[in-house]
């Protein structure tokens, strides 16, 4: 019988778990009463005031070191994941160096910035967030992008993303966040996935992730490789030079190939033919010489700026459009080297934001001031000693000397009598106050509170921002993005409540998503702290597309042969290809190769079944008219061809190969993407029409989802 209290009808299961009974540190149990909410606590059991924001001096000053609740929350945060990464588990990394364009002595005594010319050694690590160590490369999710400089003054951790913004405001709710987008603890799944009911539940509750959740479900967050995607510092940092002149500083990598991401459907098939794919690329790109290259652009901007800027520059959930203020390239970042052993290195690797040289400070971003105390104890955790820094791949590369000692894994001691300082042997090291780091001398004041500053209020406008400067072909994709992982939330009021905040962000956006959603009515929109601004103009900086590349450098043309393909046309396109600085890879029915019209046995890279045409940016069908009457049964070849026209790639094909178009299912909808070649002077034209990468027309027609 349902206990007396229960609602009627209710299983006694569903009775218990009404009384909400709360087990203890102690395994004790502790009933409250029903429709009582349990207070929040401490892991000491102090009742907690506040969730939502860290101790600060002043509604806009830097975080406080006393925030116990702060501090047990990222600890407890840290230490969770034996032995892999919390976040960014998986991760690939290379070795380059960093090149200075020019002197930047007038905002910065930073060593690394003062000498043109000059090449500082690096390791970059690119990361998926969600996944674990085992999930595969092309999942929906923010891209890591860290950046670690041998400098001459140490090492500087420029640790990023690629997405300027970040899903909150304080670090405070970073544990929460992460822990909505991972597997949900009582059945550790969706992997890799923020397609669930507690990620939407947690962003639908939390208005300042609203921007972000535009660049997820954006295609910035399905990049086609590591090599043609943006990186950013996120926080607002500070450039110091010798006179001790602060310069506010925004950090940006910009990929030397440009942009370019695939498509979801694209992706997922992506996911199935070969889960490495951005591991892969990267290593076949500096294996043959063709090493990845970024500029290091910088927003530059003074006090008057930041207090004229419509947003607050501390914010890490807004950006400073390059419209706004331009950036301005200052040096270049080049891989060359692959790790020679992926743990030592790449799994080893430590970055830490608070790792920075002289020259380079710290603005009150409390994020970026959360992320400063937290990654300490991360890598304390991760790598099991607080002497860390004794690996390789986290020494520094220029002359150090301290007093620390002992401890797990302590590969090197202070040598002599002298472990202190101050001391009376005139041994050791000692401060410096002419070479060593000083913080910037800010004015801070204020009241010590969690409060979050009114400046950070407005949670709609640069969401919009972000929307109205992507083309059509963009839009439709952050629709469908919105609605497929919406459709995945089992809740239909968390569904509601997201397509509410959208109405604040852009009326035809909601209305798209509702409708596919087959909401019954469309909600009231979401309170807002702030109106939307409707006055800001587009950026296309923001855009993929309108600034996509004109060339097909760096990129991989697929080509289908058979046994007869015409020898003349394939020379032309391997010559073509490798004149551009691109790649390709032959597919054949077997992958021991085939024989070439002139009679010359040529071996294949791929066999049909495993080079399915999206792990190419374009493709080429040069099968004999022979083999085309057995390739119109074969569903592989079929779904070759179907796959490339539907992620809106450019087809080059000879003529012999129309029946496989027309089982294909395109024959009759050939575009100016789908183009014949008979020689070598169609080859030529072929090769830079693809520079455009995508035939977006095309979209509307073959319902890209």
């Amino acid at each position: 019988m349902a206990k007396k209290n229960s609602a009627p009808g209710k299983s006694k299961q569903a009775a218990i778990h009404d009384q909400k009974a709360i087990r203890g540190n102690g395994g004790e149990l502790h009933q409250i009463a029903e429709g009582e909410t349990p207070v929040l606590t401490t892991a000491q059991g102090g009742p907690v005031a506040d969730d939502q924001n860290s101790l600060r001096a002043g509604e806009r000053g830097p975080t406080l070191i006393e925030d116990f609740h702060f501090r047990e929350k990222l600890f407890h945060f840290d230490h969770e994941r034996i032995p892999e990464r919390v976040v960014h588990a998986r991760g690939y990394g290379a070795h380059g160096f960093f090149e200075t364009y020019e002197s930047l002595a007038a905002f910065t005594r930073a060593d690394v910035f003062q000498r043109a010319g000059e090449r500082t050694p690096a390791f970059v690590r690119f990361s998926t967030v969600a996944g674990s160590k085992g999930s595969f490369d092309l999942a929906r999710d923010v891209r890591g992008f860290a950046v670690k400089i041998y400098t001459q003054e140490g090492n500087w951790d420029l640790v990023g993303n690629n997405i300027p913004v970040f899903f909150i405001q304080d670090a405070i709710k970073f544990p929460d966040v992460i822990h909505s987008v991972k597997p949900e603890p009582d059945r550790e799944f969706p992997q890799a996935q923020s397609a669930h009911d507690n990620f939407w539940d947690f962003i639908s509750l939390t208005p300042e992730s609203m921007h972000m959740v535009m660049w997820v479900m954006s295609d910035r967050a399905i990049p086609r490789s590591f090599r043609f995607m943006e990186g950013f510092g996120v926080h607002t940092f500070r450039f110091v030079n010798a006179r001790d002149e602060s310069t506010f500083v925004k950090f940006h990598w910009k990929p030397k190939l440009g942009l370019q991401s695939v498509a979801w459907n694209e992706a997922v098939k992506i996911n199935g033919a070969d889960p490495d794919f951005h591991r892969r690329d990267l290593w076949e790109a500096i294996q043959s010489g063709n090493f990845p290259e970024w500029e290091l652009h910088v927003q530059l901007f003074d006090q008057d700026f930041a207090d004229g800027f419509d947003f607050d520059i501390l914010d890490p959930t807004k950006i400073i459009p390059e419209e706004v203020l331009p950036t301005k390239p200052v040096g270049r970042l080049v891989l060359d080297r692959m790790p020679d052993n992926f743990f030592a290195e790449t799994e080893q690797v430590a970055f830490m934001t608070q790792n920075v040289p002289p020259g380079i400070d710290f603005s009150d971003d409390p994020l970026l001031q959360g992320r400063n105390f937290s990654y300490l104890d991360t890598q304390l955790k991760r790598l099991g000693s607080p002497n860390f820094t004794h690996l390789p791949i986290n020494a520094p590369k220029c002359p150090f000397q301290h007093f620390q000692q002992d401890g797990h894994m302590a590969m090197r001691n202070p040598a002599g009598r002298v472990n202190y300082q101050p001391n009376s042997w005139g041994e050791g090291p000692r401060e410096s106050p002419v070479k060593g780091f000083r913080h910037f001398a800010s004015q801070e004041n204020g009241p010590k509170m969690r409060i979050r500053a009114e400046s950070f209020a407005d949670h709609y406008s640069q969401a919009r921002l972000f929307f109205i400067s992507q083309t059509p072909p963009e839009q439709r994709h952050i629709v469908d993005a919105l609605t497929f992982e919406l459709s995945k939330v089992q809740t239909p009021v968390i569904r509601e409540r997201m397509v509410s905040h959208l109405l604040n962000i852009d009326e035809t956006l909601a209305k798209q998503v509702g409708h596919a959603l087959g909401l019954k009515a469309m909600p009231e929109p979401a309170e807002a702290a702030m109106p939307t601004r409707q006055d800001l103009d587009p950026s296309p900086a923001l855009s993929i597309v309108a600034r996509g590349p004109k060339r097909f450098e760096g990129r991989k043309l697929g080509i289908f042969a058979t046994d007869g393909a015409d020898a003349a046309l394939l020379d032309a396109l391997t010559a073509a290809v490798t004149r551009e600085k691109a790649a390709y890879e032959l597919i054949a029915p077997k992958v021991g190769g085939f024989t070439a019209s002139d009679g010359k046995w040529i071996a294949a890279h791929q066999m049909l079944d495993g080079g399915p045409s999206v792990l190419y940016d374009a493709v080429v069908l040069l099968p004999s008219a022979e083999a085309v009457a057995d390739l119109v049964d074969v569903a592989t070849a079929r779904d070759f061809v179907a796959d490339a026209f539907a992620h809106c790639k450019y087809i080059g094909y000879v003529r012999a190969a129309l029946p496989l178009l027309e089982r294909a299912g395109i024959a009759d909808v050939l575009d100016e993407g789908t183009i014949e070649l008979s020689d070598a002077a169609g080859v030529a034209a072929f090769l830079k029409e693809i520079g455009k990468l995508r035939v977006w027309p095309r979209e509307p027609s073959v319902k890209l989802k």
